[in-house]
């Protein structure tokens, strides 16, 4: 009977023995390969922290002590050793997170999957044990990746500002984010991995010298007494203990048994205590072993055997975009580009290959690299930092004061916006057309498809006095989507085929497609549709106001949140023109969805064609005076077009 099959809970290991531990390891790294080659996820992470959380689990007593993940996508193993064994749906609806999800269960605490801020919530609940007088522990479990974050240093300063009070930090140093580590830390990493040792040298020595005759014995005394300089000339980990935390390692993070010593040695210290261990990233796989951009740290779906994907889907948005920069720094030779840790998933693998000299990845820094990039654009030169629209929310304060307010000619480009679907709550970008809204001179733009993200992003860098953005949904780009007609700056999809037409359509986007849907059904109701994509949705249109003052009624569609969203941007605008029409905007509503295909999530908040026609149908059936139910009804009945 597999050893996988018995483990409930974290206590069920407890009586295990060594060679029995190992076996298990085995046993899940096996169960993970199998399970997330169907399914996709975060693989290469997990693989390597294995025998770490196991040792965890054994020498700390969750939920009781609380074990926090920094990021979530390394906690697919413990979420087997604490009770969910069943990843069939793992990332869909109705089954398992990818992260951690405190409604599956009560071992699992921080949920947003945002980097670099486990040390936070540690520092915060390990003050509110000490007011509490519990003598329960707090682990947090830090990957190198993260821990170049700046707001992982606030919290190590504030962490060691209390000897006394019981915090493990572990860092699971795999020399790895997404891509291989860089920046100052890294390579202060990297020196204590390739460090003999103070403790091992202290070893050698004392049998050494405890054979000399006479001076042996006070020899070791000297250097032993002369412990913290020597440490710092043997191991160089004075960068910790300077701050005071108690430095423990670097530990080989696949020894159970030497994890688990170093651990409850930590657990045991009373005070703050960091330790140090070394992960393969990808252990026990070789197609992720053999991955060198960044050893599956995420996959789809794969074949088990060879890692290679079961089915293309063809060209993505990431893609469209990585090669328009390649061209781009081409033709310019004062394009360079910013990533905070993410280079390959945010397409700019390529022009790092092409241009490796201007390329400046930050690490999991996003406020650093937003500021950075205004000190880049202040010096004569154009950035253009790619980020996930999740993750600018991070800088926003730097876009703000640092970019916006000094006219630095920065373009900001936001992968995977809007609904994403299966990774969760944190990780929709649905907010970056609320928040960005309020940035005075920013301007903001939304490519309907392949074409108009290789013209919006030259048009974007063509800035050079103020920020722009450029953001971008997840996944494969669909056909273009033509134009008919130009008014103003704004690109017309579809004439209304009359002189007085009911409903004026803002396409906002990549939901070009589906605006065009839901025209043509209006249009089976006699509702005379106009749809128009503003590509520049920030600042709104000065054609905006007379064309909406011709029809009807105005309906915006976007994917992003509903407050503050264009659709509220265009109905303040007419405001301010004068322009008395009704108007009704159709975006994401203000809450947190939960993981499920984008699809799925779109049906779930009503922002589909059939949802979308029959409101508009409804609407404008009032302004006549009248509501027919059986126009309403007919939407109900009209197959959706299929992609």
């Amino acid at each position: 009977m597999p050893l996988l099959t018995r483990i409930r809970g974290p206590r069920d290991l407890d009586r295990l023995s060594p060679e029995e531990l190992d076996r298990l390891a085995g046993e899940i790294r096996t169960f993970l390969v199998d399970a997330v080659s169907k399914t996709g996820g975060h693989l290469g992470p997990n693989l390597g922290v294995v025998e770490l959380t196991l040792a965890l689990h054994r020498v700390f007593e969750s939920p009781r002590d609380k074990v926090l993940w920094d990021t979530g996508h390394q906690s697919y193993v413990h979420k087997l050793l604490t009770g969910r064994q069943d990843f069939s749906r793992l990332k869909m609806k109705g089954g398992l997170s990818g992260y951690p999800s405190q409604a599956e269960s009560e071992h699992d605490v921080i949920e947003n999957s945002h980097a670099s801020t486990v040390l936070g919530w540690a520092d915060g609940i390990a003050k509110a044990n000490q007011i509490k007088k519990r003598d329960s522990h707090v682990v947090a479990v830090i990957g190198d990746g993260a821990l170049t974050g700046g707001m992982a240093w606030e919290a190590l300063n504030n962490i060691a500002d209390a000897k006394d009070r019981p915090l493990v930090i572990v860092v699971n140093d795999n020399e790895r984010s997404y891509s291989p580590t860089i920046g100052g830390l890294a390579n202060h990493l990297a020196t204590l991995r390739t460090t003999d040792g103070y403790e091992r040298f202290l070893t050698r020595t004392k049998d050494l010298l405890e054979r000399t005759p006479v001076v042996g014995q006070a020899l070791y005394d000297t250097l032993h007494g002369a412990k913290k300089g020597l440490k710092d000339f043997i191991a160089p980990q004075g960068m910790f203990e300077d701050l005071g935390l108690k430095y423990v390692g670097p530990i080989d993070g696949h020894d159970i048994e030497a994890l688990e010593s170093a651990l409850t040695r930590a657990k045991r210290f009373g005070g703050p205590v960091i330790v140090h261990c070394l992960t393969e990233k990808g252990r026990g796989y070789q197609p992720a072993l053999q991955d060198e951009a960044d050893r599956f740290h995420a996959v789809g779906k794969i074949h088990p055997d060879t890692g290679l994907p079961i089915a293309s889907s063809g060209a993505d948005w990431t893609s469209v975009f990585g090669e328009e920069m390649v061209k781009l720094g081409e033709e310019r030779d004062d394009v360079v580009a910013i990533t905070a840790a993410m280079l390959q998933p945010v397409g700019l693998d390529r022009f790092a290959k092409r241009f490796p000299d201007r390329v400046y990845d930050v690490g999991i820094a996003e406020q650093h690299g937003a500021v950075s990039a205004a000190g880049l654009a202040h010096a004569g030169v154009h950035p253009v930092f790619a980020v996930y629209a999740t993750f600018l929310n991070r800088a926003f304060d730097q876009v703000l004061m640092d970019v916006a307010l000094h006219r630095c000619g920065v373009t900001f480009v936001l992968d995977r916006a809007g609904v994403t679907g299966t990774d969760g709550a944190s990780h929709n970008g649905m907010w970056d057309m609320s928040i960005l809204q309020v940035v005075p001179g920013l301007r903001l733009a939304a490519p309907r498809d392949a074409d108009q993200v290789r013209a919006q992003l030259r048009e974007a860098v063509a800035v050079e006095d103020a920020p722009t953005v450029v953001r971008f949904s997840k996944g494969a780009v669909g056909p273009a989507v033509p134009a008919v007609g130009r008014v103003g700056g704004m690109d017309v999809l579809r004439e209304p085929g009359t002189d007085t037409p009911d409903v004026l359509l803002v396409s906002v986007g990549a939901l070009a497609p589906m605006c065009l849907e839901i025209a043509g059904l209006l249009d089976r109701q006699g509702i005379s549709t106009t749809v128009v994509d503003p590509r520049w949705v920030k600042p709104v249109d000065e054609a905006m106001a007379p064309l909406a003052e011709k029809h009807r009624v105005v309906v915006t569609v976007e994917d992003n949140s509903r407050v503050g969203g264009v659709g509220s941007t265009i109905a303040q605008a007419l405001r301010d023109a004068g322009v008395d029409v009704p108007l009704r905007d159709f975006g994401i509503p203000p809450r947190f969805l939960d993981h499920a295909s984008r699809a799925e999530v779109m049906a779930e908040i009503g922002l589909t064609a059939p949802d979308i026609a029959r409101q508009v149908t409804g609407l404008v059936a009032k302004l006549d005076g009248r509501y027919e139910r059986s126009a309403a009804d007919a939407i109900d009945s009209v197959e959706p077009a299929r992609d």
